[in-house]
């Protein structure tokens, strides 16, 4: 059985659970989060802490049918209170999240033959395969779909079924291919060494699909490598040079004849709780670093450092798309690029877009809800 107490002297309720775990409950916390202060359909909070004193008191605590029932010295309102809903939201603990998924980092080593896999036709039918598969792809950040259709439309479809497609000054979707006059390395025939895309942007699409249409031209293998294995590598093996790129800002800017976009980003970037979040890395669009003269030299130190970590084999994958497959990786967390090829040789080309990390987390969490 589930007991509530007050501490007074503390301005928290104590809550022992039935399983022997226990938390405390601030005053004025418990009136914030009072079930009536929260619209029925919409969920949303209504309630405004500003109409309630700073010192606020509770004068009684029961039990009534499972539920605890507080009594507010000073108000006529009383609040029920679910202790499974308590349980799930104790203070310093903070809600099971089924998105938060503990990444594995990989590294030259790991085989492509290992990435997360599965059909198009099964992550189209079936909620159960999409979620274990959107699960793994987290975990590695990388995976792949094959059996997709031959139609242009096929990746954009299967991006649409786990959330809304980003769009950038590139368009919703992107054609890679090599074309005249391009505004961008990635429709040329060149070879891309490894970064994350549109760097340059305030906020950088998250979770990037590439449907491959075809690729018959010699050359043109995709190269990626995982950032965070990168990332946690440099910290432990140069921390100064960790620190630099995690705390210094540096320019990215994209311009061509419509657009001049420029934001100002860590490469490495941690979250507010000091775990790494993202990496922000792209040598094309770099801008020209602006720092002060005396931070230069050995900012440029750790930025080449890092530079030479993603062209090493002991972080670089590296496999051939095949027509009718689809990559689908993280482009906060994934570098990608990929070797020059020749045009006069066969024809290469994939067709992309992107679905943000937080639709991406959504889904996952939806999908969640009815597991089993």
């Amino acid at each position: 059985m589930t007991t509530a107490t007050l501490r007074g002297s503390d301005r928290v309720l104590h809550v022992v659970w039935q399983d022997g775990k226990s938390a405390d409950f601030p005053f004025l916390w418990l009136r914030d989060n009072c079930p009536t202060g929260f619209h029925p359909e919409t969920k949303e909070r209504q309630f405004d802490l500003t109409g309630i004193p700073l010192d606020l008191a509770i004068s009684d605590v029961s039990v009534d049918d499972g539920a605890i029932v507080l009594t507010w010295d000073g108000e006529t309102h009383v609040s029920r209170y679910d202790p499974a809903w308590l349980y799930d939201h104790r203070p310093g603990i903070g809600l099971i999240d089924p998105a938060r998924v503990e990444p594995i980092h990989w590294r030259g080593d790991f085989s492509p033959a290992r990435l997360p896999r599965a059909t198009a036709g099964d992550l189209m039918a079936s909620e159960a395969a999409l979620l274990e598969f959107l699960i793994d792809a987290k975990k590695t950040g990388l995976a792949i779909v094959d059996g997709m259709a031959d139609d242009k439309n096929a990746g954009i479809e299967m991006a649409r079924r786990i959330g809304f497609l980003r769009e950038t000054n590139f368009g919703t979707t992107f054609e890679v291919m090599s074309k005249p006059n391009p505004n961008n390395l990635a429709y040329t025939s060149d070879a891309l060494p490894l970064h994350t895309d549109l760097a340059n942007q305030e906020l950088p699409p998250g979770f990037q699909f590439l449907h491959c249409l075809a690729n018959e031209a010699a050359g043109g293998g995709s190269t990626f490598c995982d950032g965070f294995a990168i990332a946690a590598d440099l910290q432990s093996e140069d921390p100064e040079a960790f620190r630099l790129l995690s705390e210094t800002p540096v320019p990215f800017r994209f311009h061509d004849e419509d657009y001049d976009i420029r934001r100002h980003h860590m490469v490495i970037d941690l979250d507010p709780f000091g775990n790494l979040q993202e990496l922000h890395f792209n040598a094309h669009l770099a801008g020209i670093f602006d720092l002060p003269a005396d931070k230069m030299e050995p900012y440029y130190r750790a930025y080449r450092k890092i530079m030479e970590m993603t062209r090493s084999d002991t972080y670089v994958m590296t496999t051939r798309l095949l027509g009718g497959e689809m990559v689908i990786f993280d482009n906060r967390r994934v570098l990608h690029g990929r070797a020059a090829f020749d045009p006069n040789t066969g024809f290469r080309h994939l067709r992309g877009c992107y679905v943000d990390r937080g639709e991406f987390d959504s889904r996952i969490r939806v999908l969640s809800r009815t597991k089993g």
